[in-house]
């Protein structure tokens, strides 16, 4: 297992473009699949984006061409850019990480994380 912690939440106007980060520290596998989900008030969990070691991405429709998912060469972070926020991204933010997996070995949003941060609110008004 990683330990993750968030960073970069926070009360963002409609249409803002903040960026999510996630410290990663611990032994990084070669492989894995790591991303972000989160959950909004009266919501269930929704997968926003994964990357696998890869490169590879998956978003979901709700984002997709408005988030955009990234990990840093060294693999100590992990970066969830969002543009163009919506009142309905307001949502407690998570990353999360599996080693040792590929996100195409499951439906890639849907990745049996077995590390998880402590999440991030996002707010937008």
């Amino acid at each position: 297992h990683v330990q993750l912690v968030e960073s970069g939440g926070g009360s963002v106007q409609a249409g803002g473009s903040p960026r999510l980060s996630c410290a990663v520290s611990g032994y990084i596998h070669s492989t894995y699949c790591m991303g972000w989900f989160r959950q909004g008030p009266g919501k269930e969990r929704e997968g926003v984006a994964a990357i696998d070691s890869d490169g590879s991405t998956t978003y979901a429709d709700s984002v997709k061409g408005r988030f955009t998912i990234s990990v840093d060469d060294a693999k100590n972070g992990l970066y969830l850019q969002m543009n163009s926020l919506k009142p309905e991204d307001t949502a407690m933010y998570y990353c999360a990480a599996i080693l040792g997996w590929r996100c195409r070995w499951s439906l890639p949003l849907e990745a049996p994380y077995n590390s998880r941060g402590q999440g991030t609110q996002v707010t937008v008004s």
